[in-house]
């Protein structure tokens, strides 16, 4: 999968970039080659995925946050949520660039649903 296409950037270059921010994932899904492409299509999905399920997670701890007591074991809870989902970026970032379509529970399935569909 490391073959480049026309635009010099391998399938592995752009599965990986998909990662850094959502920005070049949007891209990847408008711009051809790359929205021809179900690998980098594939990754594309899953890194949007995952920054709408950390922004999802966020939300549901700054809630949590403002009741009495939870509020408290949110100071323990939020520090550990950030970096569960950190290394799940890192691993799936290291794992685009590598060539493999590595996916996280849950949403590797969708982005499979949306890069084949």
């Amino acid at each position: 999968m490391s073959d480049p296409n026309q635009s010099g950037l391998s399938d592995n270059a752009a599965g990986g970039l998909a990662y850094v921010t959502f920005i070049p994932a949007l891209i990847f899904l408008l711009v051809e080659p790359f929205n021809k492409n179900p690998y980098v299509r594939f990754h594309s999905w899953q890194s949007i995925f995952l920054i709408i399920a950390w922004i999802a997670a966020d939300v549901v701890l700054i809630i949590l946050g403002h009741i009495p007591f939870i509020g408290l074991i949110n100071l323990i809870l939020w520090p550990l949520v950030a970096l569960g989902f950190l290394i799940l970026w890192i691993i799936a970032l290291i794992n685009a660039f590598n060539g493999k379509r590595f996916k996280l529970p849950i949403l590797g399935d969708l982005a499979e649903k949306q890069a084949n569909g």
